[in-house]
């Protein structure tokens, strides 16, 4: 994580004498004339970095047939992630949105800041309703500062074309990772026969099918879904991943964090 996401600059702390281990261009001439011995002048990274997390707390989210909603799969990864960025000194904020802004918490240092991340993710009363993206940026835009890590947790899957503008603002003004969280039944229908009645929990529509007559379309068509957004992402100029529910989510973070440092370098 720190190596990944670096501070803006560097400040000076003190000076230290010189040794042949340290780069000759270190030393500070000016100071070593005036007190006869060789000193380098030393740096700490100046971080103040701010990471937030916009998290789609809509009814999708609370699909799961897994042993996790994927819901509780996202809480899992954002308290990790703010763990992380908290021991780093850096601030973490978030915002839960459904219909509209459900929690908003503004980023902020400390273990208190990730015991009130905690307490308000496992609200059980702030998930339901649909994703309203367009409210969701404009919020973002006018609630963040410049160069903010924003990172955005959904399972896209009502993810509009036109969204695609207003993620384009977002992924100028912030450093913009997509995080798209997968249950394997959002890809795949069960191979059992038999019929299976569906329901929408954004429309409240019922539907019944049967898996082996559709199913080769029905992953088909999940595959263009994901691909579409993931270009989406890419046409922006953010980092996008996906992860699904019945795997750890370390690895892709992890791949994630490795793609970003080689880009750096």
């Amino acid at each position: 994580y720190l190596s990944v996401f670096k501070g803006r600059g560097f400040e000076f702390a003190e000076y230290a004498h010189y040794t042949p281990d340290y780069d000759a261009r270190s030393i500070d001439w000016k100071a070593t004339a005036k007190t006869g011995d060789i000193l380098m002048r030393g740096y700490i990274e100046e971080r103040d970095i701010d990471i937030f997390f916009l998290i789609d707390a809509s009814s999708n989210m609370l699909f799961g047939s897994t042993d996790k909603l994927k819901i509780e799969y996202v809480i899992e990864l954002v308290s990790g992630l703010s763990y992380a960025a908290l021991e780093a000194g850096d601030k973490v904020g978030f915002v839960l949105v459904s219909d509209n802004i459900v929690k908003k918490l503004h980023p902020d240092k400390g273990k208190k800041q990730f015991y009130i991340i905690s307490k308000l993710l496992l609200d059980v009363d702030s998930y339901g309703g649909g994703f309203n993206f367009k409210e969701a940026a404009a919020f973002t835009l006018s609630y963040l500062k410049e160069y903010t890590v924003l990172i955005i947790i959904s399972d896209f899957a009502n993810f509009k074309p036109e969204y695609e503008a207003q993620l384009k603002l977002l992924a100028k003004k912030y450093d913009t990772i997509g995080v798209m969280i997968k249950d394997p039944r959002d890809r795949t229908l069960p191979r059992e026969s038999g019929q299976y009645v569906i329901s929408d929990p954004g429309g409240k529509k019922t539907l019944v099918v049967e898996p082996s007559l559709i199913r080769e379309h029905y992953e088909q068509e999940m595959k263009k879904e994901e691909k579409r957004i993931r270009d989406i992402y890419f046409r922006a100029g953010a980092d996008f991943i996906d992860i699904q529910t019945d795997k750890p989510y370390s690895q892709p973070i992890i791949s994630l964090f490795r793609a970003r440092a080689l880009r750096w370098k």
